[in-house]
């Protein structure tokens, strides 16, 4: 089966000026002659021309519907198949997996996660180092200097 590459350009929208040609829709028709020429070369076959609606922004909100004029061309794929004299390198990229639909998530029991060995230590009531001072003791910075 013979497999195609498709490709849309707009279509001119004026014309080009050439010699010995005077009229708009001559300079039109030159205009439109020189990009189908320039397709062919590169291997492009001329399909058909289309004219498709474009939704653009106007404004802050609002949207306004512009009609294009875009010309399709194709050309076919080649389906050769390569030789392989030599030994082809094996792609070390991961490849994509499926994700598992709820039917296949909810068909599974999950399992309880495993107790704490550790008893939890308490966080320090202060964020300044204690010097394991007791609560009836003074240090000498908090003493009060005696009244006269």
């Amino acid at each position: 089966m013979q497999r195609y590459e498709y490709k849309v350009v707009p279509a001119p929208q004026k014309g080009t000026k050439a010699k010995g040609v005077k009229t708009p829709e001559g300079r039109f028709a030159t205009s439109i002659e020189q990009l189908l020429n320039q397709m062919g070369q590169d291997g492009w076959e001329y399909q058909r021309a289309e004219l498709l609606p474009s939704e653009e922004r106007s404004g802050l909100t609002g949207s306004t519907t512009n009609w294009r004029n875009v010309l399709v061309f194709r050309r076919a794929l080649a389906l050769e198949k390569p030789e392989q004299s030599e030994p082809v390198e094996e792609d070390t990229a991961p490849t994509a997996r499926a994700v598992p639909g709820p039917e296949e998530v909810l068909a599974k029991t999950p399992a309880a996660p495993a107790p704490i060995s550790e008893e939890p230590e308490d966080p320090p009531l202060s964020l300044k180092p204690s010097d394991e001072v007791a609560d009836d003791e003074v240090r000498p910075e908090q003493a009060r200097p005696a009244e006269p």
